[in-house]
């Protein structure tokens, strides 16, 4: 077999690969949205589950599941940052920055239903806080975390060294340097890397399941006192999220529309997460031009 036939069987290979993968992923979409979208009406998204037939909407949990990202980016975004700033910018080729690292790899390989069971030993029973929004948004933050760091250590050491050195021979100090050169610089990256991880946030349910909880109050929408327990603004409240909820009622199957429920459930969450991940290509790309004046 001479070199010419092995590379064409090589790119065949490769080529084979990536169409697979890509039919693979279209027939899902397909699926889920054929099966889904015959389910969603606005009176589905915005109801609360008793509401609609047996099974109700799913208005509640859209709702719990935005509020527990905006809980987990408020802990993961200024945490993770500032973790990558330190191993770009001031950790030193060291034992303790070694372990750092190691640490890092680590929490990112841990199944989710480990950090769950963390934060139900930790966060819902040491704190006393029980089953609760704010305990799922940091069991959430400690699965975040590894990915924010590494996006931050990345992008922050992406930066040419020339910017660093302009800045500091004008007589800039490091931190100076840091907060008006560094991280404009790598704010591209940082955002797409936020906005990723926002949307791992939507798709998570083995861990919420010890920490957030598999049920929800009845919320009252015009009660805005975070203390109390019907408040939708509290987050020391229980809080089913909607792939909690996709669990829940396939796993149970105690309603007699839980196949429409859970089809439409499931199609606005692939949804959700699509338009994530399609905002933060396209956010990267259009600040990266706005920043670098490039078309």
């Amino acid at each position: 077999m001479n070199n010419r036939l092995k590379d064409r069987l090589a790119t065949g290979m490769f080529w084979f690969g990536a169409v697979a993968v890509l039919l693979i992923l279209f027939f899902l979409l397909a699926y889920i949205f054929l099966h889904g979208f015959k389910s969603i009406s606005w009176h589905f998204l915005t109801s609360p589950p008793e509401t609609i037939r047996a099974g109700g909407g799913i208005g509640p949990q859209i709702f719990n599941s935005f509020y527990l990202l905006f809980l987990t980016m408020a802990i993961t975004t200024p945490v993770g940052i500032m973790a990558g700033i330190y191993l770009a910018e001031y950790a030193r080729r060291n034992n303790i920055t070694e372990a750092i690292r190691l640490s890092i790899e680590t929490l990112t390989s841990l199944p989710s239903i480990v950090i769950g069971l963390f934060g139900l030993l930790i966060f819902v029973n040491k704190t006393g806080w029980g089953y609760s929004l704010m305990a799922g948004a940091l069991a959430i933050s400690v699965i975040n975390l590894p990915f924010m760091v590494r996006i931050s250590e990345e992008a922050i050491r992406d930066v040419s060294d020339e910017m660093r050195e302009a800045s500091l021979a004008l007589g800039a100090s490091h931190w100076q340097t840091i907060w008006r050169i560094v991280l404009p610089s790598a704010l591209p990256g940082l955002i797409t890397g936020g906005i990723i991880a926002a949307g791992r946030v939507f798709g998570e349910a083995a861990a919420l399941l010890y920490t957030a909880g598999m049920s929800s109050p009845a919320l009252n929408f015009q009660n805005l006192d975070i203390t109390s327990s019907t408040s939708p603004l509290s987050p020391f409240r229980p809080a089913e999220t909607l792939a909690v909820h996709i669990w829940k009622v396939n796993s149970e199957g105690l309603i007699p529309d839980v196949r429409q429920v859970a089809d439409g459930a499931s199609a606005f969450l692939v949804l959700t997460v699509l338009v994530f991940n399609i905002t933060a290509r396209w956010a990267g790309r259009y600040i990266h031009r706005r920043l670098t004046s490039s078309q």
